[in-house]
């Protein structure tokens, strides 16, 4: 695939943990708070989580000097196999759905899951998806941290 024609981000990760715990590490505000951003600081009363289908999800990372903002709302939720979720940035022009994220966990057996990430949408340029790949590789550092420390 060349930059000039990416439209998304298709990652996956195993993880050391049992499926409804990496699940639930997406679906509780404390957990995702937690991971999401990073080492980025995401203030637990900046995040709300209404994890249904057409629900809307909204965090804040906070870094010194800057706040960004990230919304959605939830098209699919299906416990514990994964989610379909919309994601805009402050960026993101009111009128556009933004980017469908799909994550997928899939049971490896012996305690492991597989998280497939998928982001689509041809909203960002390359350099965006770039730059948003990088992103979400951080952030599921930080999820691996997370289930390490809370199993």
């Amino acid at each position: 695939m060349t930059g000039a024609t990416r439209e998304g981000i298709d990652l996956t990760r195993v993880l050391h943990a049992p499926q409804q715990r990496v699940f639930a590490a997406w679906t509780s505000p404390e957990d995702f708070a937690a991971w999401y951003g990073g080492e980025a600081d995401v203030p637990l009363d900046r995040v709300a989580m209404d994890v249904r289908p057409g629900g809307s999800w909204s965090l804040v990372i906070v870094m010194p000097g800057v706040e960004m903002p990230f919304r959605g709302v939830y098209r699919e939720v299906s416990e514990p196999d994964g989610l379909v979720f919309t994601l805009k940035d402050g960026s993101a022009p009111e009128d556009s759905e933004g980017e469908v994220v799909t994550v997928t966990f899939s049971d490896l057996g012996g305690g492991r899951t597989e998280l497939a990430f998928q982001q689509r949408g041809g909203h960002l340029t390359p350099e965006q998806y770039a730059a948003a790949e990088d992103g979400w590789e951080a952030f599921f550092d930080a999820l691996a941290d997370r289930l390490a420390a809370h199993p």
